[in-house]
């Protein structure tokens, strides 16, 4: 060390002086470091409700039932729902979807971890074992109802004219599978090892808004898409192909009508043959 730089101080200064300078170095890299390793990463607590958070939602469930308004378009016109049919068959998916959702988004934000992971993991099961839940609690439920002979209960089936209490009971049917289905997926949850795929999703994202966007807008609007199409398509078909006792006994009529005039029709014939034969 330069015994020079001390020249104008006693020893006892001249001793501090060269412990803060020995000092200096380390600290400020330690500095570094430390910043480097806690510098912000991952959604923070709250991010999924805050003001941002909000916005991107409202555009996911703007641009995610879209897709089912496009679907209603590209129906062939001799098939096309009315209005009203359409609205009862599409809500039933979104009263579901938002019950998933705002389910995940509160299952997100009970822990310290990064809240856009953990909803990205519960969407991730949602959309795959969390269908075949779905899947086999429709199954039931229309089994039961088909049994039970509740045929206000079937999906699709609204009655002629459409009942909104037929609407009101299927919706809440409906739910109840949601509710039965978000219980066990949180239930898969709690099984070890979730934790290292959490670390793995969305590690290599460093921006939170990037982070909260890829997972509250873009992956859900493609997968909300393709799965709202898909349910949809199920629905439209039953409801159209569902014999309900209103179209029993109206198709029974038509036969017996049509048949009675068949038979009028060979009676008057036979008759002219006799004519023509005197």
């Amino acid at each position: 060390m330069d015994a020079g730089r001390f020249s104008g101080y006693d020893a006892p200064q001249a001793a501090a002086v060269a412990g803060a300078g020995s000092q200096a170095v380390p600290f400020s890299g330690t500095n570094l470091s430390d910043l480097a390793r806690s510098a912000p990463h991952g959604c923070n607590n709250g991010a999924l409700m805050d003001r941002f958070g909000v916005l991107i939602q409202g555009l996911l469930a703007i641009v995610a039932f879209s897709t089912l308004m496009l679907k209603r378009f590209r129906e062939p016109k001799e098939e096309r729902r009315p209005w009203r049919i359409w609205f009862y068959d599409t809500s039933k998916q979104a009263i579901g979807a938002l019950f998933i959702h705002f389910a995940n988004v509160f299952l997100s934000d009970l822990t310290e971890e990064d809240p856009c992971s953990l909803y990205l993991m519960n969407f991730i099961l949602d959309a795959t074992l969390g269908m075949l839940v779905i899947w086999a609690g429709v199954k039931v439920v229309s089994w039961v109802v088909e049994y039970r002979k509740l045929v206000r209960l079937a999906f699709g089936e609204y009655g002629d004219p459409p009942q909104a209490a037929a609407w009101i009971g299927q919706c809440a049917l409906y739910l109840l599978i949601m509710v039965f289905e978000k219980m066990a997926i949180s239930l898969v949850l709690l099984i070890p090892g979730w934790t290292k795929l959490q670390e793995i999703l969305l590690d290599y994202i460093p921006n939170p808004q990037l982070e909260l966007v890829l997972v509250m807008l873009i992956v859900p609007f493609i997968v909300n898409a393709i799965m709202f199409w898909v349910v949809d398509s199920l629905l439209m078909r039953k409801y159209k192909c569902k014999l309900t006792p209103e179209s029993i006994e109206e198709s029974t009529t038509t036969e017996n009508g049509k048949k009675t005039a068949n038979e009028e029709s060979q009676g008057k014939q036979r008759e002219l043959l006799a004519k023509m034969a005197d």
